[in-house]
């Protein structure tokens, strides 16, 4: 009888087992189908001179439509943990998948630049922010024992959405003008986000204990045991380094991918076809990045994958700066960037989740990512402070040097008291210890 009990017990918990893990890659599927709609935000810049020759609007008053979208993503992700929480994870989803498609159907409407700032810049921005951070925050919940990965798979389908919706949004625009085009596209996104948030679960998170090596890769020394709330990580002093250096990785690549085309055409005297080829790479080497280097975190420890990004993009960015460029030194130095871009924002999730726990992740990663906001603006104002790209990219170099030295000395807080706890224990019940 007993047998029996104990056979069923474990034919049930098998099926249980199956049952979760089945449901767990629904999540994954729905979680990518989320973000490669959100992701077709970062096709804006084939707006900017169809706009303008429309409208007679200057270009660069038309790109700064994306600047403002970008800082609005950013600025959603410190209200998004609180609205998931009132809400609810797919509500919270299909309201921003509306919102965003409503900013971009109404965007096809406007006739002045402060309507386009407000809808397709803040609006469109703003449920942007609210369903990436969520999403992705709640996949990484479901996947502990292998953040970096499910991270890299997350964010690389948001550079996936980017890369394919450059053909789609090209041709739209060619065959029923920028008006019609955002029309079209808000419809397209709508379906894509809300149709994705019905595979969503959210995921419910308990308090952690360190990863057991049995059970999964260890990435850092030590894993949180605290769950920390955003009070709590401000009051540390790895939340400031963490951002810092986010900061800085942000800056870099976001500053490149603004101005690659500028860069092929003036620094390295490429016709301006070729140049444009390089906006197609940055999107598939960052694409790349993601998941490479996410995946890759799992298994070498992420700090170690942040501050081997940082090295590489110090010497790019020095090349660039100081070296005679040539059709091939151009693009490597272009894919080495934004390959390291795309692996460092994917990384950062699992490293907050690392240090301050799942639990609050959400909220936690929304002020980290903060970082993205402002180096989305910090590269294009230094740029304009110094006159031009070469002392730009040296201070792009010194602040990578910068944060490489943070990465490679930064530990998840309280590593170094519940190393000496641990000591302590160790010398308390061992007789051996204590008689030495």
């Amino acid at each position: 009888m007993k047998a029996a009990i104990s056979s069923a017990s474990s034919a049930l918990n098998s099926t249980t087992t199956s049952s979760i893990s089945m449901n767990r890659w629904l999540i994954v599927l729905g979680t990518i189908i989320v973000q490669m709609g959100l992701g077709t935000i970062y096709t804006w810049s084939l707006f900017n001179q169809p706009l303008s020759d429309r409208f007679g609007w200057d270009v660069s008053s038309v790109a700064i439509t994306f600047s403002i979208t970008s800082f609005a993503l950013a600025f959603a992700t410190l209200f998004a943990g609180r609205l998931q929480e009132r809400w609810g994870l797919r509500r919270l989803i299909r309201v921003a998948g509306v919102v965003l498609g409503l900013g971009l159907i109404l965007s096809s409407q406007v006739s002045s630049l402060t309507l386009l700032y407000l809808l397709a810049g803040f609006v469109v921005g703003f449920a942007d922010g609210t369903a990436y951070i969520t999403s992705l925050s709640n996949l990484i919940k479901w996947f502990p024992e292998r953040k970096g990965l499910i991270s890299g798979i997350s964010v690389g389908a948001f550079g996936t959405g980017s890369l394919l919706f450059k053909y789609v949004n090209s041709a739209l625009i060619s065959a029923v003008g920028p008006a019609q085009a955002f029309m079209y596209w808000g419809i397209i996104v709508l379906v894509l986000v809300v149709a994705g948030s019905f595979l969503i679960r959210e995921a419910v998170v308990r308090e952690q204990s360190p990863v057991n090596a049995k059970e999964g890769a260890v990435s850092e020394p030590a894993e949180v045991h605290h769950e920390y709330t955003v009070k709590e990580m401000l009051r540390t002093k790895e939340a400031y380094m963490l951002f810092g250096i986010f900061f800085t990785a942000c800056m870099s690549g976001l500053y490149l991918i603004g101005i690659v085309k500028d860069i092929g055409v003036q620094l390295a005297g490429l016709n301006v076809a070729t140049a444009a080829n390089a906006v197609a790479m940055v999107a598939i080497f960052n694409t790349a990045g993601r998941i490479i280097l996410g995946a890759l975190s799992d298994k070498v420890g992420r700090m170690k994958v942040i501050a081997g990004a940082l090295l590489v993009t110090a010497v790019a960015v020095m090349t660039l700066s100081l070296v005679p460029l040539n059709f091939g030194i151009f693009f490597a130095c272009v894919a080495a960037i934004a390959f390291c871009f795309g692996g460092n924002i994917t990384v950062f999730p699992a490293i907050v989740a690392d240090y301050f726990g799942l639990k609050n992740q959400s909220k936690n990663y929304g002020v980290i990512y903060q970082g993205f906001g402002f180096g989305a603006l910090a590269g294009s104002f230094i740029s304009a402070l110094l006159g031009g790209f070469h002392l730009t990219f040296i201070v792009i170099a010194v602040l990578c040097a910068v944060s490489l030295l943070m990465a490679l000395i930064i530990t998840p807080p309280g590593t170094s008291l519940r190393a000496r706890d641990s000591h302590n224990k160790q010398m308390q019940f061992n007789p051996s210890s204590r008689a030495s």
